[in-house]
């Protein structure tokens, strides 16, 4: 098993985890109810923990620790998506980001607790029962607003409208991406994608949302190779802000 493709396929998924983590937890104190500053707020813990999660199977591969390597690499060197970095905007954005990302990371953690890797296997299995509720959580709020005032479904309108290039951009292939099919470690950002848009598409059809044609979309491919927008490389200053004040600080 080629064991550049295991690292490529971790890297992608911590560094998404990560960084969405983190933009979630900016609605901390800033939620338009209690309910969803808490929700966020929850969210945000339970992504940066499964970043960890995948950059400890990293370092079993012979990466730097998992501070160094969230903390110490500039915009260039992460493999998110571009979807994750974008700012928070206003909480439609944010819901929106929020719908089209999780469903998109369950079916990924579905199809890898099948991996033929082991110890992807392992990690997706103990964390898909927490994403099942971030999802249950964003279409829950995505059938009740897109349902609901005209102001509510023209924003949502607008945010899914802008969000979805991005979020096409998340099934960008990896360099490796037939091996790692082939040898049964995932089933593929192809297949990853189809499930993803039978989903969202059975959500948005009980609102009075529309799913635009995505023949017509140009994804923002990039962030799987370092090529991101203006906003990552600040999001990393701020993160790693008290880590590099003294990085061998034990906490």
């Amino acid at each position: 098993m080629n064991e550049l493709a295991i690292k490529d396929l971790l890297y992608k998924l911590a560094d998404d985890q990560l960084i969405l983590g983190h933009r979630n937890s900016e609605w901390t104190g800033f939620g338009p109810i209690l309910e969803e500053d808490i929700a966020f707020s929850s969210m945000a813990q339970d992504k940066i923990g499964h970043s960890l999660a995948f950059y400890t199977l990293l370092q079993e591969l012979g990466e730097a620790d998992p501070d160094t390597v969230a903390f110490t690499r500039n915009a260039n060197q992460f493999h998110n998506s571009q979807l994750v970095e974008l700012p928070n905007g206003e909480y439609d954005f944010s819901l929106i980001r929020h719908f089209l990302y999780d469903n998109a990371e369950i079916i990924r953690f579905e199809m890898l607790s099948q991996s033929s890797y082991e110890p992807i296997a392992k990690v997706a299995t103990k964390l898909k029962g927490e994403v099942k509720y971030h999802v249950l959580h964003a279409n829950t709020w995505i059938k009740n607003l897109g349902s609901s005032t005209e102001e509510a479904i023209l924003r949502l309108q607008s945010s899914l409208n802008e969000a979805l290039p991005y979020a096409l951009g998340m099934f960008e292939k990896s360099k490796y991406e037939q091996e790692l099919v082939d040898t049964g470690v995932y089933a593929g950002e192809e297949a990853v994608k189809a499930e993803w848009l039978k989903r969202i598409s059975a959500v948005i059809e009980k609102t009075d949302l529309k799913l635009p044609d995505l023949a017509t979309i140009e994804p923002k491919f990039g962030g799987r190779y370092g090529e991101h927008t203006e906003h990552l490389q600040p999001l990393l200053d701020e993160m790693a802000e008290v880590f590099k004040i003294d990085p061998t600080a034990e906490w």
